[in-house]
């Protein structure tokens, strides 16, 4: 197959410590009225405060929205952009995790185009360019400040959607990893984990003949050249520092490595795309309400076990850049899946489903409910149905990655059970 290079990203990107403080003229020079939004937790802080005083000080109009729910609830992307419609913003701010981020850019196609946010579910939905978007994250995990998505909470589904376009990239990326000092273990373990699943899903996702029309009928275009560049960029840094900064909060090195590389991978998935991890987690973290990177982290082995027959080489890849010794390919592909599980529960990510609360009954209601993530299930390097699906799930909820390996013993059999009429 001929070389592949694709990337999107936003226009540009400042990254390092203290760069928080360009906020103010970054803002002023896309607009003069900001709708900032953030969560509870953030916007009672002092580094919140001097935000907005940054912003003000070069001139810019700040209205407020501080009421942010993890996983955004769809409802709160129709309330805040009726907020803001008296204001009037010329540009719109996200700072803080993932869905701060995601609801600042559902909120700027809102304010843009009208409608309901179901409107634009989907891939390239969004008609035009959306007000410009400004994002500054807090945490070292979804990378949504360089990405084309915004994953929302609809009651009316029962998985999470997404709304997919170019146009919600941010303009600006501003990444201060000061601003993640103060993020406790378990947030660190949990943003850290999602980080290594897109730098891994996006390293090992199906690889599409090149067109001159894929990346304008695509969002995700799958793996390529960039992509590559910036997944095993991600990998590095990740597993060289996720679990010290876990460990410890105050390693300023750690947390400069674990923002980059979440900055990384969010430039690889955002072209590449993700694939079954993150299919399966959304039924998943219906049923458990645990939080995503949580329910990632804790299939990722699983999935990168299920994908192993397509993607050896890749996979002794990024054990390599794990740190691995030199060894055959075959044992390195081994050893990629080791190290990472093992990453993962040494931050305390749970290593089955069943830990994670999932119940024995919901296990093909749970694959059925992944096959709606389309986008994600045409991504996986290794052909899904339902079927498969199912296998990776009991899998993942006995803990027999072996299972996977050889395609015998109880994973594929509660799978064969349950295509005849299982339990839902």
């Amino acid at each position: 197959m001929s070389m592949l290079a694709v990337l999107r990203g936003p226009r540009q990107v400042l990254f390092g410590a203290g760069q928080r403080r360009a906020l103010g003229t970054v803002v002023a020079a896309l607009g003069s009225r900001a709708l900032v939004c953030t969560d509870e937790r953030f916007g009672a802080t002092r580094e919140f405060a001097e935000l907005v005083a940054l912003l003000e000080a070069a001139g810019v109009r700040v209205t407020a929205f501080t009421e942010v729910l993890p996983d955004v609830p769809v409802h709160q992307v129709r309330r805040c952009a009726d907020l803001a419609a008296d204001a009037a913003p010329d540009v719109v701010v996200g700072m803080g995790g993932g869905s701060c981020i995601d609801l600042a850019k559902a909120v700027a196609v809102l304010l843009a185009h009208g409608g309901e946010p179901s409107d634009y579910y989907g891939e390239l939905r969004v008609p035009g360019p959306v007000l410009p978007l400004v994002a500054l994250p807090t945490t070292a995990g979804t990378g949504s400040e360089v990405t084309p998505v915004a994953v929302l909470t609809d009651p009316a589904r029962t998985s999470k959607v997404g709304i997919s376009s170019p146009h919600l990239i941010p303009h600006t990326a501003v990444c201060d990893p000061e601003l993640t000092h103060g993020a406790p273990p378990p947030l660190t373990a949990s943003a850290g984990a999602d980080a290594l699943s897109h730098v891994v899903e996006a390293f090992t996702a199906v690889r599409h003949e090149p067109s001159a029309t894929l990346a304008t009928e695509r969002v995700f275009v799958g793996k390529n050249e960039l992509t590559d560049a910036y997944a095993l960029l991600g990998v590095r840094l990740i597993s060289g520092s996720l679990h010290r900064a876990w460990s410890h909060p105050d390693d300023v090195a750690a947390r400069e490595a674990m923002m980059l590389g979440a900055t990384a991978g969010g430039f690889a998935l955002g072209t590449a795309g993700t694939a079954a991890a993150h299919a399966i987690q959304y039924p998943v973290g219906a049923l458990t309400h645990t939080p995503h990177g949580v329910g990632v982290g804790t299939l990722l082995p699983y999935v990168m076990e299920f994908n192993r027959p397509e993607r050896v080489p890749e996979l002794a890849t990024l054990a390599r850049h794990m740190g691995a010794a030199e060894a055959s390919e075959e044992d390195l592909a081994d050893e990629a899946i080791t190290r990472v599980a093992d990453l993962l529960a040494s931050v305390g990510i749970p290593r089955t489903l069943a830990d994670l609360g999932l119940p024995a009954d919901r296990l093909r209601w749970t694959a059925e409910q992944a096959t709606g993530a389309a986008r994600l299930v045409a991504n996986n390097p290794r052909a899904l149905d339902v079927d498969a699906l199912e296998h990776i799930v009991r899998a993942a909820h006995s803990g027999d990655r072996a299972a996977l390996r050889d395609g015998t013993g109880p994973a594929l059999a509660g799978a064969a059970a349950g295509a005849t009429g299982g339990a839902r």
